[in-house]
């Protein structure tokens, strides 16, 4: 069983404005510490087999300047590896907005490994989402990750984790009706949203992650 409070509470959340390669961005920020040394996460997060058994199956020349295409995901161009320490890809699914993802890794000094995931996409067009539809769409970016977040951590203690089957299961709403509601405050921090904008953008989200739960958390 999956201790889904101490998973939410191991990552910290952030909005930033992280530059995309076309100008100005607008980003959420995933951070937490994995207890795995910097190498093993490295390969992880590279290695296609690896990669497939906790985030989904991958396909595509995996080096700078190749592309890559996670089954029923995103797909883009690999901009930067550099080992063990950055990950720079485009992101884009289906027919939707390029955006960019970058994983960055650190070491700690007893043998762990600080793991940040920032995902940006352009800021005039987050910001014209937002005017229109208030934040739920960037609750549900963050959620999107805090899934993944969890699955490696999974994988790097050895648990077998399927995201795709347990995300349908009541403990996998659960996960996702606490992450909606850990984006929502993170958003509410960064944005000075008022209680009833982010609570209508939390239900909003949840009803989309976890169907058939109460957003009340």
């Amino acid at each position: 069983m999956i201790d889904i409070v101490n998973q939410i509470n191991a990552t910290k959340r952030e909005l930033g404005n992280q530059a995309v390669t076309t100008g100005e961005g607008r980003s959420v920020l995933l951070r937490r510490v994995y207890d795995a040394r910097i190498e093993d996460v490295w390969s992880a997060c590279t290695d296609r087999e690896r990669l497939g058994r906790w985030l989904g199956p991958v396909e595509g020349d995996l080096r700078v300047g190749g592309t890559f295409q996670l089954k029923d995901n995103a797909g883009g161009e690999i901009l930067r590896c550099e080992e063990p320490r950055l990950i720079k890809v485009t992101w884009i699914f289906g027919e939707g907005m390029p955006t960019e993802v970058e994983v960055r890794l650190a070491p700690t000094d007893d043998g762990r490994t600080i793991f940040e995931l920032e995902h940006a996409s352009p800021a005039q067009v987050v910001d014209e989402l937002v005017r229109a539809y208030g934040p739920g769409g960037t609750i549900g970016i963050g959620c999107g990750w805090d899934l993944a977040l969890l699955g490696l951590d999974l994988f790097l203690h050895g648990v077998q984790f399927n995201p795709a089957t347990w995300q349908d299961t009541s403990e996998g709403k659960e996960f996702a009706v606490r992450s909606c509601h850990a984006w929502g405050s993170a958003i509410q921090a960064a944005w000075a949203t008022s209680d009833d904008d982010i609570a209508a953008a939390v239900a909003f989200a949840v009803r989309h992650f976890a169907p058939e739960t109460t957003a009340d958390r």
